[in-house]
């Protein structure tokens, strides 16, 4: 641990994948980052971490400031105002579905997608879960077939 705590040459696990990271740009050198982590601990007020070389690596454990926590906590609490909207909510798209197919069940996913401005996976998305709630069925092949609307 002391070595580990000193002057020591970086071995990284994975050599290639470290050179590529150095090449680009995301490591500025070899073998600092022990030095740079105790350094920025002590210049925000944080303990140094717990180093711990257990049979498959290291583990490294950081303990957070408590006046860093309620600050960001607070910040937190801020941005969760319940802000109320004057906007009355739409028709939700599971009812347009139903309502399309009910007046013309020939219509495809992507024809009723486009009816009501949705994408075609959301509409997808939506004909299962009605598919699946007894409220949808489609009968016949998937080329050709039609949708029978049940509840």
């Amino acid at each position: 641990m002391q070595k580990f705590l000193g002057k020591h040459a970086s071995k990284p696990p994975n050599p290639l994948v470290a050179n590529a990271f150095f090449r680009a740009g995301y490591l500025e050198s070899w073998g600092r980052g022990i030095e740079k982590i105790r350094r920025e601990c002590r210049e925000y007020g944080i303990e140094s971490p717990i180093y711990d070389f257990e049979m498959s690596g290291l583990m490294v454990t950081f303990n957070a400031n408590p006046q860093h926590l309620e600050a960001a906590l607070g910040e937190q609490a801020a941005q969760k105002s319940p802000v109320k909207t004057p906007v009355k909510t739409p028709v939700k798209t599971p009812v347009k579905i139903l309502q399309l197919l009910n007046t013309n069940p020939s219509m495809t996913l992507t024809e009723v997608a486009v009816s009501i401005g949705k994408s075609l996976r959301a509409v997808e998305r939506a004909s299962v879960k009605l598919v699946k709630e007894g409220r949808l069925k489609h009968v016949g092949p998937q080329k050709g077939g039609h949708w029978t609307v049940l509840k």
